[in-house]
Protein backbone atom coordinates (compact mmCIF):
# COMPACT_ATOMS: atom_id res chain seq x y z
CA UNK A 1 0.00 0.00 0.00
CA UNK A 2 1.17 3.51 -0.37
CA UNK A 3 2.88 5.62 2.16
CA UNK A 4 -0.31 7.88 3.85
CA UNK A 5 -0.19 11.22 3.27
CA UNK A 6 -0.80 11.97 6.90
CA UNK A 7 -0.11 9.39 10.10
CA UNK A 8 -0.99 10.14 13.62
CA UNK A 9 0.18 7.55 15.49
CA UNK A 10 -0.78 6.43 19.10
CA UNK A 11 -0.29 10.29 19.74
CA UNK A 12 -1.19 11.75 23.15
CA UNK A 13 -1.17 15.45 23.64
CA UNK A 14 -1.10 17.19 27.37
CA UNK A 15 -0.79 20.59 28.82
CA UNK A 16 1.86 20.68 31.73
CA UNK A 17 2.16 23.25 34.03
CA UNK A 18 4.45 22.57 37.02
CA UNK A 19 3.88 19.03 38.13
CA UNK A 20 0.30 18.36 37.10
CA UNK A 21 0.21 17.39 33.72
CA UNK A 22 -3.80 17.06 32.00
CA UNK A 23 -4.34 14.54 28.90
CA UNK A 24 -6.59 16.26 26.23
CA UNK A 25 -5.81 14.02 23.30
CA UNK A 26 -4.56 9.71 24.44
CA UNK A 27 -3.07 7.69 21.89
CA UNK A 28 -5.06 8.96 19.01
CA UNK A 29 -4.41 6.88 15.84
CA UNK A 30 -5.44 8.23 12.08
CA UNK A 31 -4.13 8.19 8.53
CA UNK A 32 -4.86 10.44 5.86
CA UNK A 33 -4.20 9.37 1.77
CA UNK A 34 -3.77 11.88 -0.98
CA UNK A 35 -6.64 12.51 -2.27
CA UNK A 36 -8.71 11.42 0.28
CA UNK A 37 -11.53 13.07 3.29
CA UNK A 38 -11.35 11.84 6.78
CA UNK A 39 -13.81 13.65 9.18
CA UNK A 40 -13.29 14.30 12.60
CA UNK A 41 -16.50 14.66 14.76
CA UNK A 42 -17.53 14.44 18.37
CA UNK A 43 -17.92 17.40 21.17
CA UNK A 44 -16.78 20.48 22.16
CA UNK A 45 -13.87 19.95 24.48
CA UNK A 46 -13.19 16.20 22.92
CA UNK A 47 -10.02 17.65 21.22
CA UNK A 48 -10.48 17.66 17.76
CA UNK A 49 -9.14 21.30 16.99
CA UNK A 50 -6.11 20.47 19.65
CA UNK A 51 -5.11 17.47 17.48
CA UNK A 52 -5.41 19.50 13.84
CA UNK A 53 -3.37 23.00 15.81
CA UNK A 54 -0.63 20.39 16.57
CA UNK A 55 -0.38 18.70 13.25
CA UNK A 56 1.48 21.82 12.01
CA UNK A 57 2.92 22.46 15.50
CA UNK A 58 0.57 25.80 15.93
CA UNK A 59 0.34 25.06 19.85
CA UNK A 60 2.94 26.85 22.34
CA UNK A 61 5.30 24.41 24.02
CA UNK A 62 5.44 24.39 26.91
CA UNK A 63 2.77 24.06 28.10
CA UNK A 64 1.97 21.69 25.56
CA UNK A 65 3.79 18.37 25.45
CA UNK A 66 3.51 15.43 23.29
CA UNK A 67 3.90 11.98 25.94
CA UNK A 68 3.86 9.59 23.24
CA UNK A 69 2.54 9.30 20.12
CA UNK A 70 4.33 10.81 16.42
CA UNK A 71 2.48 12.97 13.57
CA UNK A 72 4.17 11.69 10.12
CA UNK A 73 3.84 13.62 6.99
CA UNK A 74 4.92 11.90 3.86
CA UNK A 75 6.74 9.56 6.43
CA UNK A 76 8.89 12.58 7.77
CA UNK A 77 8.41 13.28 11.92
CA UNK A 78 6.48 16.58 12.12
CA UNK A 79 6.92 16.83 15.92
CA UNK A 80 10.90 16.89 15.66
CA UNK A 81 10.94 18.92 12.83
CA UNK A 82 12.99 21.84 12.96
CA UNK A 83 11.49 24.98 12.63
CA UNK A 84 13.21 25.87 9.17
CA UNK A 85 11.44 22.76 8.13
CA UNK A 86 7.99 23.46 9.95
CA UNK A 87 7.98 27.16 7.72
CA UNK A 88 8.40 24.65 4.22
CA UNK A 89 5.72 23.07 5.34
CA UNK A 90 3.20 25.68 7.00
CA UNK A 91 1.11 27.04 4.83
CA UNK A 92 2.56 26.15 1.68
CA UNK A 93 2.13 22.02 1.79
CA UNK A 94 -0.33 21.71 4.54
CA UNK A 95 -2.51 24.61 4.64
CA UNK A 96 -4.93 25.25 8.02
CA UNK A 97 -8.74 27.34 8.20
CA UNK A 98 -8.92 28.10 11.53
CA UNK A 99 -12.26 28.28 13.69
CA UNK A 100 -12.96 31.94 14.11
CA UNK A 101 -12.17 34.03 10.99
CA UNK A 102 -12.51 37.63 12.91
CA UNK A 103 -9.40 36.09 15.54
CA UNK A 104 -7.37 34.78 12.24
CA UNK A 105 -7.66 38.08 9.88
CA UNK A 106 -5.38 41.41 10.24
CA UNK A 107 -7.81 44.18 11.76
CA UNK A 108 -5.31 46.45 10.03
CA UNK A 109 -5.16 44.99 6.53
CA UNK A 110 -7.27 44.91 3.94
CA UNK A 111 -8.94 41.80 1.95
CA UNK A 112 -6.24 41.84 -1.11
CA UNK A 113 -3.40 42.71 1.00
CA UNK A 114 -4.04 39.55 3.33
CA UNK A 115 -4.71 37.40 0.37
CA UNK A 116 -1.76 39.39 -1.73
CA UNK A 117 0.30 37.95 1.55
CA UNK A 118 -0.07 34.72 0.84
CA UNK A 119 0.74 34.41 -2.71
CA UNK A 120 3.57 36.54 -2.44
CA UNK A 121 5.15 34.45 0.31
CA UNK A 122 4.28 30.96 -0.88
CA UNK A 123 3.99 31.34 -4.83
CA UNK A 124 6.64 34.18 -5.49
CA UNK A 125 3.46 36.22 -7.26
CA UNK A 126 3.73 40.05 -8.30
CA UNK A 127 0.60 42.00 -7.29
CA UNK A 128 -1.13 42.00 -10.96
CA UNK A 129 -1.75 38.61 -11.64
CA UNK A 130 -1.69 37.92 -7.97
CA UNK A 131 -4.83 40.11 -7.78
CA UNK A 132 -6.36 38.56 -11.01
CA UNK A 133 -5.90 35.41 -9.24
CA UNK A 134 -7.66 36.61 -6.15
CA UNK A 135 -10.42 37.97 -7.85
CA UNK A 136 -11.01 34.61 -9.22
CA UNK A 137 -10.37 33.10 -5.88
CA UNK A 138 -13.10 35.18 -4.24
CA UNK A 139 -15.54 34.39 -6.98
CA UNK A 140 -15.16 30.77 -6.23
CA UNK A 141 -15.87 30.84 -2.49
CA UNK A 142 -19.01 32.72 -3.05
CA UNK A 143 -17.88 36.67 -2.92
CA UNK A 144 -20.46 38.47 -4.54
CA UNK A 145 -18.44 41.48 -6.87
CA UNK A 146 -14.80 40.41 -5.24
CA UNK A 147 -13.17 43.04 -7.26
CA UNK A 148 -15.47 45.79 -5.10
CA UNK A 149 -14.62 43.92 -1.56
CA UNK A 150 -10.95 44.00 -2.29
CA UNK A 151 -10.44 47.16 -0.25
CA UNK A 152 -12.93 46.39 2.31
CA UNK A 153 -11.80 45.14 5.99
CA UNK A 154 -12.46 42.69 8.24
CA UNK A 155 -15.08 44.16 10.04
CA UNK A 156 -16.83 45.22 6.73
CA UNK A 157 -17.54 42.02 5.97
CA UNK A 158 -20.54 39.88 7.48
CA UNK A 159 -19.40 36.86 9.29
CA UNK A 160 -19.76 34.14 6.58
CA UNK A 161 -17.57 36.37 4.36
CA UNK A 162 -15.22 36.37 6.79
CA UNK A 163 -15.20 33.10 6.82
CA UNK A 164 -15.22 32.94 2.76
CA UNK A 165 -12.18 35.04 2.66
CA UNK A 166 -10.54 32.62 5.31
CA UNK A 167 -10.99 29.48 2.81
CA UNK A 168 -9.85 31.55 0.22
CA UNK A 169 -6.92 32.21 1.70
CA UNK A 170 -6.32 28.31 2.52
CA UNK A 171 -6.81 27.45 -1.23
CA UNK A 172 -4.54 30.26 -2.83
CA UNK A 173 -1.61 28.02 -2.34
CA UNK A 174 -2.38 24.53 -3.46
CA UNK A 175 -1.73 23.03 -0.42
CA UNK A 176 -1.60 19.00 -0.26
CA UNK A 177 -3.31 18.56 2.80
CA UNK A 178 -5.56 20.78 3.95
CA UNK A 179 -6.75 21.05 7.43
CA UNK A 180 -10.60 22.87 7.74
CA UNK A 181 -11.53 23.60 11.55
CA UNK A 182 -15.16 24.08 11.11
CA UNK A 183 -14.99 25.88 8.09
CA UNK A 184 -18.88 26.06 7.20
CA UNK A 185 -19.46 26.92 11.10
CA UNK A 186 -20.67 30.97 9.74
CA UNK A 187 -22.07 29.65 6.34
CA UNK A 188 -25.72 29.93 5.52
CA UNK A 189 -26.71 26.54 3.27
CA UNK A 190 -26.46 27.94 -0.06
CA UNK A 191 -22.91 29.25 0.64
CA UNK A 192 -22.05 26.11 2.62
CA UNK A 193 -23.08 24.08 -0.04
CA UNK A 194 -20.89 25.64 -2.98
CA UNK A 195 -17.98 25.66 -0.33
CA UNK A 196 -18.24 21.89 0.01
CA UNK A 197 -18.17 21.88 -4.12
CA UNK A 198 -15.35 23.67 -4.64
CA UNK A 199 -13.25 21.82 -1.86
CA UNK A 200 -14.58 18.47 -3.35
CA UNK A 201 -13.44 19.92 -6.68
CA UNK A 202 -10.06 21.01 -5.28
CA UNK A 203 -9.59 17.94 -3.54
CA UNK A 204 -9.51 16.05 -6.92
CA UNK A 205 -7.94 18.61 -8.92
CA UNK A 206 -4.83 18.44 -6.84
CA UNK A 207 -4.72 15.22 -5.67
CA UNK A 208 -5.62 16.92 -1.96
CA UNK A 209 -6.09 14.92 1.40
CA UNK A 210 -8.30 16.85 3.21
CA UNK A 211 -8.87 17.00 7.26
CA UNK A 212 -12.20 18.24 8.32
CA UNK A 213 -13.36 18.94 11.66
CA UNK A 214 -17.00 19.54 11.91
CA UNK A 215 -20.16 18.97 14.17
CA UNK A 216 -22.52 19.03 11.21
CA UNK A 217 -23.00 15.63 10.41
CA UNK A 218 -24.63 16.25 6.83
CA UNK A 219 -21.53 17.90 5.48
CA UNK A 220 -19.91 14.51 7.08
CA UNK A 221 -22.31 12.68 5.19
CA UNK A 222 -21.92 14.45 1.85
CA UNK A 223 -18.31 15.06 1.81
CA UNK A 224 -15.72 12.29 4.07
CA UNK A 225 -14.55 9.14 2.63
CA UNK A 226 -13.69 8.28 6.53
CA UNK A 227 -14.89 9.20 9.93
CA UNK A 228 -13.46 9.63 13.11
CA UNK A 229 -15.83 9.78 16.09
CA UNK A 230 -14.00 11.64 19.65
CA UNK A 231 -15.07 11.67 22.95
CA UNK A 232 -13.50 12.72 25.78
CA UNK A 233 -9.87 12.81 23.56
CA UNK A 234 -10.18 9.27 22.85
CA UNK A 235 -10.72 7.84 19.27
CA UNK A 236 -14.59 5.87 19.94
CA UNK A 237 -14.87 4.98 16.74
CA UNK A 238 -13.38 4.91 12.99
CA UNK A 239 -15.19 3.70 9.93
CA UNK A 240 -15.76 4.26 6.45
CA UNK A 241 -18.61 7.17 6.08
CA UNK A 242 -21.40 4.98 4.75
CA UNK A 243 -20.92 2.65 6.92
CA UNK A 244 -20.70 4.23 10.18
CA UNK A 245 -24.03 6.08 9.33
CA UNK A 246 -25.53 2.54 8.69
CA UNK A 247 -24.73 0.89 11.33
CA UNK A 248 -23.25 2.78 13.95
CA UNK A 249 -20.91 0.58 16.74
CA UNK A 250 -20.31 2.82 19.69
CA UNK A 251 -23.24 4.35 22.12
CA UNK A 252 -21.86 7.85 21.55
CA UNK A 253 -21.76 7.25 18.11
CA UNK A 254 -25.22 6.76 18.16
CA UNK A 255 -25.92 9.98 20.30
CA UNK A 256 -24.53 11.94 17.86
CA UNK A 257 -26.39 10.62 14.71
CA UNK A 258 -29.72 11.07 16.62
CA UNK A 259 -29.65 14.31 18.03
CA UNK A 260 -30.62 16.53 15.00
CA UNK A 261 -32.94 19.09 16.05
CA UNK A 262 -36.35 18.37 16.68
CA UNK A 263 -39.88 19.21 18.55
CA UNK A 264 -42.03 22.20 18.32
CA UNK A 265 -41.69 26.02 19.65
CA UNK A 266 -42.87 26.75 22.89
CA UNK A 267 -46.48 27.62 23.28
CA UNK A 268 -47.17 31.22 23.14
CA UNK A 269 -49.80 32.71 25.48
CA UNK A 270 -52.35 35.80 24.06
CA UNK A 271 -50.21 38.79 25.43
CA UNK A 272 -49.57 42.54 23.82
CA UNK A 273 -46.50 43.01 21.58
CA UNK A 274 -43.59 43.26 23.43
CA UNK A 275 -41.59 44.72 20.53
CA UNK A 276 -43.21 46.40 17.54
CA UNK A 277 -40.81 47.00 14.47
CA UNK A 278 -42.13 48.76 11.40
CA UNK A 279 -40.00 49.74 8.58
CA UNK A 280 -36.54 49.42 9.98
CA UNK A 281 -33.85 50.26 7.64
CA UNK A 282 -29.99 50.35 8.33
CA UNK A 283 -28.17 52.28 5.42
CA UNK A 284 -23.76 52.11 5.76
CA UNK A 285 -21.97 55.79 3.83
CA UNK A 286 -20.64 55.06 0.89
CA UNK A 287 -17.29 58.11 0.72
CA UNK A 288 -15.28 58.56 -2.14
CA UNK A 289 -12.55 61.03 -2.59
CA UNK A 290 -9.69 62.69 -0.88
CA UNK A 291 -12.20 64.08 1.57
CA UNK A 292 -14.17 60.99 2.02
CA UNK A 293 -17.30 63.10 1.02
CA UNK A 294 -20.32 60.76 1.08
CA UNK A 295 -21.53 59.90 -2.29
CA UNK A 296 -24.54 57.43 -2.10
CA UNK A 297 -25.71 54.77 1.03
CA UNK A 298 -25.57 51.00 0.60
CA UNK A 299 -28.63 49.22 2.16
CA UNK A 300 -27.33 46.38 4.24
CA UNK A 301 -31.54 46.40 5.77
CA UNK A 302 -34.55 47.58 3.33
CA UNK A 303 -37.57 48.41 5.73
CA UNK A 304 -38.38 45.27 7.90
CA UNK A 305 -41.52 45.18 10.16
CA UNK A 306 -43.07 42.89 12.69
CA UNK A 307 -44.40 41.85 16.13
CA UNK A 308 -42.39 39.97 18.68
CA UNK A 309 -45.08 38.82 22.04
CA UNK A 310 -43.57 37.97 25.21
CA UNK A 311 -42.81 33.89 25.19
CA UNK A 312 -42.23 34.40 20.82
CA UNK A 313 -39.21 33.33 19.04
CA UNK A 314 -38.97 35.18 15.70
CA UNK A 315 -36.17 33.60 13.54
CA UNK A 316 -34.04 35.67 11.34
CA UNK A 317 -32.78 33.47 8.26
CA UNK A 318 -30.68 33.92 5.01
CA UNK A 319 -27.14 33.79 3.05
CA UNK A 320 -24.50 35.27 5.04
CA UNK A 321 -24.34 39.19 4.28
CA UNK A 322 -28.42 39.49 3.49
CA UNK A 323 -28.71 41.76 6.51
CA UNK A 324 -29.46 39.50 9.54
CA UNK A 325 -26.81 40.27 12.19
CA UNK A 326 -27.34 43.98 11.23
CA UNK A 327 -31.02 43.77 12.11
CA UNK A 328 -29.83 42.19 15.21
CA UNK A 329 -27.64 45.50 16.25
CA UNK A 330 -29.84 47.95 14.96
CA UNK A 331 -32.94 46.36 17.21
CA UNK A 332 -30.33 46.71 20.01
CA UNK A 333 -29.28 50.68 19.16
CA UNK A 334 -25.72 49.84 18.21
CA UNK A 335 -26.18 50.84 14.73
CA UNK A 336 -27.76 54.07 13.44
CA UNK A 337 -31.29 52.87 11.58
CA UNK A 338 -34.60 54.58 10.49
CA UNK A 339 -37.23 53.34 11.15
CA UNK A 340 -39.76 52.46 14.13
CA UNK A 341 -38.55 50.34 17.46
CA UNK A 342 -40.95 50.11 20.05
CA UNK A 343 -40.09 47.81 23.00
CA UNK A 344 -42.82 47.79 25.70
CA UNK A 345 -44.22 50.84 24.94
CA UNK A 346 -40.81 52.66 24.74
CA UNK A 347 -39.87 54.48 21.40
CA UNK A 348 -36.01 53.06 21.53
CA UNK A 349 -35.63 54.78 18.20
CA UNK A 350 -35.97 57.70 19.61
CA UNK A 351 -33.69 57.59 22.69
CA UNK A 352 -29.99 58.26 23.06
CA UNK A 353 -27.32 56.22 24.15
CA UNK A 354 -28.11 57.80 27.84
CA UNK A 355 -31.87 56.74 27.69
CA UNK A 356 -30.92 53.47 26.70
CA UNK A 357 -28.76 52.78 29.46
CA UNK A 358 -31.52 51.57 32.22
CA UNK A 359 -33.58 48.87 29.32
CA UNK A 360 -30.09 47.59 28.53
CA UNK A 361 -30.42 44.53 31.50
CA UNK A 362 -33.65 44.10 30.16
CA UNK A 363 -32.18 43.08 26.05
CA UNK A 364 -29.48 41.11 26.10
CA UNK A 365 -27.27 39.77 23.08
CA UNK A 366 -25.28 36.58 22.06
CA UNK A 367 -22.39 37.24 19.70
CA UNK A 368 -22.14 35.17 16.47
CA UNK A 369 -17.85 35.19 17.47
CA UNK A 370 -17.18 34.43 21.28
CA UNK A 371 -14.04 34.66 21.21
CA UNK A 372 -14.10 38.54 19.77
CA UNK A 373 -16.57 38.89 22.21
CA UNK A 374 -15.07 37.22 25.59
CA UNK A 375 -12.52 39.99 27.85
CA UNK A 376 -9.29 37.41 27.44
CA UNK A 377 -7.99 39.66 30.65
CA UNK A 378 -10.96 38.27 32.44
CA UNK A 379 -11.88 34.97 33.97
CA UNK A 380 -15.51 33.17 33.24
CA UNK A 381 -16.67 34.61 36.90
CA UNK A 382 -16.19 37.87 35.82
CA UNK A 383 -17.28 37.69 32.23
CA UNK A 384 -20.50 36.51 33.43
CA UNK A 385 -20.83 38.87 36.74
CA UNK A 386 -20.08 41.87 35.05
CA UNK A 387 -23.72 42.42 34.18
CA UNK A 388 -24.66 42.10 38.03
CA UNK A 389 -22.11 44.37 38.64
CA UNK A 390 -23.47 47.18 36.31
CA UNK A 391 -26.97 46.65 36.72
CA UNK A 392 -27.73 44.92 40.50
CA UNK A 393 -24.56 46.96 42.29
CA UNK A 394 -26.10 45.97 45.27
CA UNK A 395 -25.00 42.23 45.12
CA UNK A 396 -22.15 40.99 47.40
CA UNK A 397 -19.18 38.86 45.67
CA UNK A 398 -20.95 35.85 47.28
CA UNK A 399 -24.11 36.42 45.58
CA UNK A 400 -23.09 37.43 42.28
CA UNK A 401 -20.87 34.31 42.67
CA UNK A 402 -23.54 32.49 43.82
CA UNK A 403 -25.76 33.55 40.45
CA UNK A 404 -22.84 32.80 38.51
CA UNK A 405 -22.57 29.00 39.19
CA UNK A 406 -26.04 28.49 38.84
CA UNK A 407 -25.92 30.06 35.65
CA UNK A 408 -22.91 28.11 34.52
CA UNK A 409 -24.78 24.49 35.16
CA UNK A 410 -27.86 25.64 33.34
CA UNK A 411 -25.83 26.24 30.32
CA UNK A 412 -23.63 22.78 30.62
CA UNK A 413 -20.36 24.42 32.52
CA UNK A 414 -18.41 23.09 35.44
CA UNK A 415 -18.67 25.81 37.91
CA UNK A 416 -15.01 24.65 39.10
CA UNK A 417 -13.99 25.99 35.81
CA UNK A 418 -15.12 29.73 36.63
CA UNK A 419 -11.52 31.09 37.47
CA UNK A 420 -10.32 29.74 33.94
CA UNK A 421 -9.80 32.72 30.88
CA UNK A 422 -11.73 31.68 27.24
CA UNK A 423 -8.40 30.71 25.89
CA UNK A 424 -8.48 27.71 28.34
CA UNK A 425 -11.99 26.84 26.45
CA UNK A 426 -13.22 25.06 23.16
CA UNK A 427 -14.90 26.57 21.06
CA UNK A 428 -18.07 25.60 21.84
CA UNK A 429 -17.65 26.30 25.91
CA UNK A 430 -16.87 30.07 24.72
CA UNK A 431 -20.45 30.05 23.24
CA UNK A 432 -21.83 28.89 26.47
CA UNK A 433 -20.22 31.53 28.48
CA UNK A 434 -21.60 34.45 26.13
CA UNK A 435 -24.94 32.50 26.45
CA UNK A 436 -24.69 32.09 30.28
CA UNK A 437 -23.55 35.99 30.47
CA UNK A 438 -26.84 37.24 28.48
CA UNK A 439 -28.99 34.83 30.50
CA UNK A 440 -27.94 35.85 34.38
CA UNK A 441 -29.66 39.55 34.22
CA UNK A 442 -33.37 36.92 33.31
CA UNK A 443 -33.47 40.04 30.31
CA UNK A 444 -36.82 40.22 28.48
CA UNK A 445 -35.57 39.78 25.06
CA UNK A 446 -32.82 37.97 23.61
CA UNK A 447 -30.87 38.77 20.23
CA UNK A 448 -29.02 35.53 19.21
CA UNK A 449 -26.88 35.93 16.82
CA UNK A 450 -26.10 32.22 15.77
CA UNK A 451 -26.05 30.97 18.82
CA UNK A 452 -25.32 27.22 18.14
CA UNK A 453 -23.29 27.70 15.24
CA UNK A 454 -19.85 26.46 16.84
CA UNK A 455 -21.84 23.43 19.09
CA UNK A 456 -21.86 19.66 18.27
CA UNK A 457 -25.21 18.38 17.84
CA UNK A 458 -25.57 16.70 21.58
CA UNK A 459 -24.50 20.02 22.62
CA UNK A 460 -26.72 21.81 20.41
CA UNK A 461 -29.93 20.20 21.53
CA UNK A 462 -29.31 20.72 25.15
CA UNK A 463 -28.94 24.31 24.70
CA UNK A 464 -31.95 24.56 22.26
CA UNK A 465 -33.79 22.54 25.42
CA UNK A 466 -32.45 24.96 28.05
CA UNK A 467 -33.27 28.13 25.79
CA UNK A 468 -37.11 26.79 25.50
CA UNK A 469 -36.95 25.70 29.53
CA UNK A 470 -36.03 29.05 29.90
CA UNK A 471 -38.71 30.86 27.58
CA UNK A 472 -41.52 28.95 29.00
CA UNK A 473 -40.23 29.48 32.73
CA UNK A 474 -39.96 33.56 31.82
CA UNK A 475 -41.48 34.17 28.65
CA UNK A 476 -38.16 35.29 27.07
CA UNK A 477 -38.79 36.46 23.50
CA UNK A 478 -36.02 35.88 21.36
CA UNK A 479 -34.30 37.15 18.06
CA UNK A 480 -32.96 33.88 16.68
CA UNK A 481 -30.04 34.37 14.03
CA UNK A 482 -29.36 31.64 12.11
CA UNK A 483 -28.54 29.75 8.95
CA UNK A 484 -29.44 26.21 10.59
CA UNK A 485 -33.01 25.89 9.42
CA UNK A 486 -33.61 22.76 11.41
CA UNK A 487 -32.70 24.30 14.90
CA UNK A 488 -34.82 27.78 13.55
CA UNK A 489 -37.52 25.47 12.70
CA UNK A 490 -37.23 23.74 16.35
CA UNK A 491 -37.01 27.09 18.68
CA UNK A 492 -39.00 29.70 16.33
CA UNK A 493 -42.72 30.56 15.96
CA UNK A 494 -41.98 33.69 13.35
CA UNK A 495 -39.69 33.62 10.29
CA UNK A 496 -38.39 36.68 8.18
CA UNK A 497 -36.22 34.97 5.00
CA UNK A 498 -33.90 37.77 4.40
CA UNK A 499 -31.63 38.36 0.91
CA UNK A 500 -29.29 41.61 0.33
CA UNK A 501 -31.14 43.29 2.61
CA UNK A 502 -34.68 42.84 1.41
CA UNK A 503 -37.47 40.58 3.25
CA UNK A 504 -38.19 37.75 0.50
CA UNK A 505 -40.76 36.17 2.98
CA UNK A 506 -41.87 36.39 6.31
CA UNK A 507 -44.97 34.72 8.16
CA UNK A 508 -45.65 31.72 10.73
CA UNK A 509 -42.52 29.57 10.53
CA UNK A 510 -44.06 26.08 10.74
CA UNK A 511 -46.37 27.38 7.27
CA UNK A 512 -43.23 29.16 5.31
CA UNK A 513 -41.48 25.47 6.17
CA UNK A 514 -43.95 23.59 4.95
CA UNK A 515 -45.27 25.39 1.92
CA UNK A 516 -42.69 28.53 1.18
CA UNK A 517 -43.89 30.57 -1.53
CA UNK A 518 -40.77 32.66 -2.57
CA UNK A 519 -38.26 30.80 -4.88
CA UNK A 520 -35.33 31.59 -2.64
CA UNK A 521 -37.11 30.04 0.58
CA UNK A 522 -37.56 26.93 -1.52
CA UNK A 523 -34.02 27.22 -2.64
CA UNK A 524 -32.91 27.01 1.14
CA UNK A 525 -34.98 24.35 2.25
CA UNK A 526 -33.75 22.03 -0.86
CA UNK A 527 -30.16 22.84 0.33
CA UNK A 528 -30.73 22.01 4.36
Amino acid sequence: MAQPLLSIEQLSIAFRQQETERRVVNTLSLSINAGETLALVGESGSGKSVTALSVLRLLPSPPVVYPEGDILFHGQSLLTASEQQLRSVRGNRIAMIFQEPMVSLNPLHNVERQLYEVLSLHRGMRREPARAEIITCLERVGIRQPAKRLNDFPHQLSGGERQRVMIAMALLTRPELLIADEPTTALDVSVQAQILTLLDELKRELNMGLLFITHNLNIVKRLADNVAVMQSGECVERNRTAALFLAPQHDYTRRLLDAEPAGEPVPVAPAAPLLTVDKLQVAFPIRRGLLKRVVDNHYAVKEISFTLRPGESLGLVGESGSGKSTTGLALLRLLPSKGEIIFDGQPLHAWNRKQMLPVRHRIQVVFQDPNSSLNPRLNVLQIIEEGLRVHKPGLSAAEREAHVTAVMQEVGLDPQTRHRYPAEFSGGQRQRIAIARALILKPDLIVLDEPTSSLDRTVQAQVLALLKTLQARHRLAYIFISHDLQVVRSLCHQVVVLRQGEVVEQGNCQQIFTAPQADYTRQLLTLR
